[in-house]
């Protein structure tokens, strides 16, 4: 049933006032039309890329020499390149602004606070680098850090890439054998981790984890300690080659940052997305692309002013850590908290918001919901006023989250449900601050992003589920994967489904307001609570034990979100009792992380397999959530699917 009235719908003032207003007459103004809405707006920014990118690099204030073109190859996915002859740093774009306004807040759980001001950032990011370059670290080498979401992470990714090298960072809860299958795949030269972290009240020890990891990365030359919860010095003591971060940069005098233009496309960050086979995939991520990216969904989308007050609740082992990091470049002031967002109570970040004078609250859907079920109403007791846009992503917010918005949280908002992912280190669909926000929905689609939903067949469908596609290049592709020399493992993640055309793996649909309702992964990644994780992670883990012969494992719709199931094939007079499923918790806990741990263990006789031997998790997740399963006769033993069909434990 089609909603009658929006939610909500944003005033005359506030259109006026949005930098999309702004752009939209600009816009006019170079195609020589008038665009009188959002949607006549984004048909010309997929008909006329050409324009529209080089508008939003002007627009935007990108800081470089942008070059004769805009687009090359264009037709082609992957292969075009965009602005192929430009120089630019993104450090340079994210240092723009210095002077005593804060350029960050941090707060850790209730036990560390700290400020830092555009000028104290500058010197932080100067020493760092000249650290970096004493260090040897030069073009292209790669710097990871497993880091808690504080100041001196971000100061670290700035100094890295003003070098030109490249960036990759996880959070500190993954396990040693989670991170070393990370880092271990591109050879950092320097590692960066703290000296331990907080969570739910507690402080986390990873001292012995940071040697271990350390021992197993032979490129690394330098171990640098960070302290966040005053024991640097010691952690450094006891792992080769370490040393305290501020023992190390000890011997520098800020000056000015230096920043090596370099071309559009050349490496910025390394992300890592998990699939349902082998170690995480490398995808690299341009500073060009990134940057025009960012800056386009911030300024035009987000409303992301100088001066506004940027929070997202994110990890460093996330892509949106590596969003709101680019907030920087808009002149924001980033709103950092590292912990639970429980500690001690469901209050916190609505309290941090109060305090700070949040402008924009990130967060996920499973945060609001569990907001929700708290029976929390912010609304009433907390000062929200200048909260202009609350943004909700990683799984789709259900209409009761959207409703509860309104309801609990703040009556006069734009709620911005976003969605994107890892791949492209940004957004494809997204909230648009001119336009009513309704029940339930995305806005739409991102300016300059093609996006469409297709059936199998490749063919456009609207008011029913299909596959998410964008048919157009765009700036934001990765460049490819480490450690992929010929592209064929890039190809076959995105551009096998169709041809020259980038398949999400995101089941989407269009509704009748032209906004858009993603209904979680089309493939068999999972996506617990918003975080994109790979299965194969935990067969890593579960298969090592001599109890399990086999394993599958399946996200499961559950409570507006998705829990991990995993079935096992026990080994013979092995029994699944509370021990063993203890057991099996643990050793994907410390493998991999937190995340990965299933809601859900359950014992099958059978696994269904397909007739060349690999396991079929799509046929049994279809089975499970009560849905005809295709493709049977591709099944080695189709009659195995029954063993997962109504199981009790998967109805609570």
């Amino acid at each position: 049933m089609t909603e009658k009235t929006p939610l909500w719908t944003p005033s005359k003032d506030r259109i006026a006032a949005a930098p999309l207003t702004a752009f939209m007459s600009q816009a006019s103004s170079r195609a020589g039309a008038t665009f009188s809405d959002y949607a006549e707006l984004h048909a010309w920014s997929i008909d006329d890329r050409e324009a529209f990118w080089d508008l939003v690099w002007d627009f935007c204030g990108i800081v470089g020499d942008k070059g004769a073109r805009v687009l090359a190859d264009g037709d082609r996915m992957p292969g075009a390149s965009f602005f192929p002859d430009a120089k630019l740093n993104f450090a340079e774009n994210l240092l723009k602004k210095t002077g005593p306004g804060e350029a960050m807040i941090f707060k850790g759980e209730d036990k560390v606070e700290r400020r830092l001001s555009w000028d104290e950032l500058h010197a932080l990011v100067s020493k760092l680098q000249q650290l970096f370059v004493s260090l040897g670290v030069k073009q292209g080498d790669r710097v990871a850090a497993m880091m808690p979401n504080m100041p001196e992470t971000i100061a670290a990714m700035l100094a890295t890439a003003s070098l030109g090298a490249v960036w990759s960072s996880c959070s500190p809860d993954f396990g040693e054998q989670g991170v070393l299958d990370r880092f271990g795949q591109i050879e950092p030269v320097v590692f960066i981790a703290p000296d331990g972290y907080f969570y739910n009240g507690k402080e986390i020890d990873v001292a012995a984890k940071i040697a271990a990891v350390a021992q197993k990365l032979p490129t690394v030359r330098k171990v640098l300690v960070v302290d966040y919860v005053g024991k640097a010095k010691n952690v450094a003591a006891g792992v080769d080659k370490a040393e305290a971060l501020d023992a190390a940069l000890a011997p520098f005098t800020a000056g000015k940052v230096s920043f090596e233009r370099l071309p559009f496309a050349h490496p910025l960050y390394i992300l890592f997305s998990s699939g349902t086979t082998g170690i995480p995939k490398c995808i690299v991520h341009s500073a060009g692309g990134t940057l025009i990216q960012h800056v386009k969904e911030q300024r035009l989308h987000a409303g992301i002013e100088d001066g506004d007050r940027f929070f997202y609740f994110t990890t460093c082992g996330w892509m949106m850590w590596n969003w709101l990091v680019s907030g920087l470049a808009s002149g924001a002031t980033l709103l950092l908290y590292d912990g639970s967002p429980f500690y001690p109570d469901g209050n916190v970040i609505f309290d941090f918001a109060d305090a700070e004078k949040m402008t924009y609250f990130g967060t996920s859907a499973k945060f609001i919901d569990s907001v929700r079920k708290a029976d929390l109403h912010p609304i009433k007791t907390h000062d929200l006023s200048t909260v202009r846009t609350l943004s909700s992503t990683g799984s789709p917010l259900s209409p009761e989250g959207f409703s509860f918005v309104y309801d609990g949280i703040k009556k006069d908002v734009h709620l911005a449900s976003i969605s994107g992912g890892t791949d492209i280190v940004s957004c494809f669909v997204l909230g648009v601050p001119t336009e009513p926000v309704w029940v339930g929905e995305i806005q739409g689609a991102g300016l300059g992003m093609a996006v469409d939903v297709w059936d199998d067949d490749g063919k456009p469908i609207r008011g029913e589920k299909g596959e998410l596609v964008c048919t157009r290049a765009f700036p934001a592709m990765p460049i490819g994967f480490w450690n992929d020399p010929d592209g064929a493992k890039y190809s076959a993640a995105y551009f096998e489904r169709f041809d020259n055309i980038w398949c999400h793996g995101d089941f989407a649909e269009w509704t009748a307001h032209g906004g858009i309702v993603i209904h979680g992964r089309s493939d068999a990644t999972l996506n617990p609570g918003g975080v994109r994780i790979g299965t194969a992670e935990i067969y890593n883990q579960v298969e090592q034990m001599p109890e399990i012969l086999e394993a599958l494992c399946i996200g499961q719709t559950w409570d507006d979100d998705v829990r991990v199931v995993l079935f096992v094939r026990l080994a013979e007079g092995v029994t699944l009792d509370e021990a063993l499923d203890k057991r099996i918790k643990a050793k994907i806990r410390t493998g991999a992380s937190p995340r990965h741990v299933p809601a859900r263990i359950v014992a099958v006789a059978d696994i269904p397999r397909t007739k060349s031997g690999k396991i079929t998790e799509l046929a049994v997740r279809d089975i499970v959530h009560g849905r005809q399963v295709k493709n049977k006769e591709a099944l080695a033993n189709p009659e195995a699917l029954e063993l997962y069909r109504d199981i009790p434990m998967l109805q609570n």
